[in-house]
């Protein structure tokens, strides 16, 4: 069996990051860059599944720019066998189902069983991909996995809810996300870096993986951002000295505020 791993590289997550006016998109070509901090929890438990016999090979999978392949290379430290990255002047301003196209062709043509993710980026913190990707790929998804097991043609996980732990078994081809609970990724070693670099990275086009302009980038955008405004400053708060008043003061303010 074959696993993919969606990857992203994303700014640094101490650094400060900066929107384009006139794009309303995040600046990505300013700054240090890094493997997504969640996929390093997606990229571990396919190395783990691959060591313990249950799959063959691990790829990782990718939308961005040709040089993200320095950030990702990463997850091939860490034990994944290649790299698949689709690079495209025409995907810029791609949202979930124009990353979700892109993907899903490129998967297809790994012809991985399995696809992991991580639960969301550190970029954008939204979280859909997953089930994006799942309906656009045709295939079975389940998000928050804090176990995952292979049985043959299907897999069992253990994932987070709001009224607790929900076992799910579900048939393969599919699509899982995992949480930081599943695991704790690898450091890589020295031997790992260095063979990195001779692990193949295939960059590929739009047209490489059948898909043309208008399926990705603004043009296959489903969504856009039409605004971007900067929160208010926080003002400082009031203190109240309790001399016998207190509860009637806090109740007057939030009177006053109308929070009652």
């Amino acid at each position: 069996m074959k696993i993919a791993v969606c990857v992203k590289e994303v700014p640094d997550t101490t650094a400060e990051k900066r929107i384009d006016p006139s794009t309303n998109r995040l600046v990505r070509d300013e700054g240090d860059r890094m493997l997504n901090e969640f996929d390093k929890y997606a990229v571990e438990e396919a190395v783990r599944l691959k060591e313990a016999g249950t799959a063959d090979e691990v790829i990782l999978v990718s939308l961005g720019p040709e040089k993200a392949v320095e950030s990702l290379r990463q997850g091939l430290a860490m034990g994944a066998d290649r790299l698949v990255l689709v690079s495209d002047a025409s995907a810029a301003g791609s949202d979930y189902v124009g990353t979700a196209r892109a993907l899903a062709k490129a998967i297809e043509e790994t012809g991985a069983e399995l696809v992991l993710l991580g639960s969301e980026s550190t970029d954008a913190r939204s979280g859909v991909l997953t089930a994006t990707l799942g309906e656009v790929s045709g295939r079975t998804w389940v998000t928050s996995a804090n176990s995952l097991a292979v049985n043959g043609g299907s897999i069992t996980v253990e994932r987070q809810s709001d009224d607790g732990i929900d076992t799910v078994e579900a048939p393969l081809p599919a699509v899982v996300s995992v949480t930081k609970a599943i695991n704790e990724p690898r450091y890589p070693s020295l031997k790992g870096i260095m063979g990195a670099k001779k692990k193949p990275q295939d960059v590929k086009s739009l047209g490489d993986i059948g898909l043309g302009a208008g399926d990705v980038g603004e043009a296959g955008a489903k969504t856009k951002v039409v605004g971007i405004e900067t929160p208010p400053a926080r003002t400082a708060g009031q203190v109240v000295k309790d001399e016998g008043n207190g509860a009637q003061v806090i109740f007057d303010y939030l009177v006053e505020k109308k929070l009652i």
